[in-house]
């Protein structure tokens, strides 16, 4: 259980940092949550929750190596049901530690005080 909890506040830092992300493009609530509404359902419908990643184009597969959902998805799926261990989802949590390294950083960069 301490694998999920450790695997899901990566997976939270990540979601943050694209919330943020989101805001600083966005003058109003309204239109980050448009925005963010968007980004989740492909996210969502993109990660091999309902239909398996082999199973899509080549294309698309591609760009499900930027979703971040999938590699929850995955995780869960290897943790739940395989009976992973931490070795044997160390790649995801690497990835997963970039992509909140990366996206907390450009979130706080993009950020500037409106005054």
């Amino acid at each position: 259980m301490w694998l999920i909890f450790l695997f899901a506040s990566v997976y939270l830092l990540v979601i943050l940092g694209l919330g943020l992300f989101v805001s600083t493009f966005t003058d109003t609530q309204q239109q980050a949550m448009f925005i963010s509404w968007f980004i989740m359902v492909i996210f969502v419908l993109m990660s091999g929750l309902f239909t398996p990643i082999e199973s899509m184009p080549s294309w698309a597969q591609t760009i499900t190596r930027f979703n971040p959902v999938a590699y929850f998805v995955e995780v869960m799926r290897m943790v739940m049901l395989k009976g992973a261990g931490i070795g044997d989802i160390n790649r995801q949590i690497v990835i997963m530690l970039i992509y909140a390294t990366a996206i907390l950083s450009l979130a706080t960069w993009r950020y500037r005080k409106v005054t």
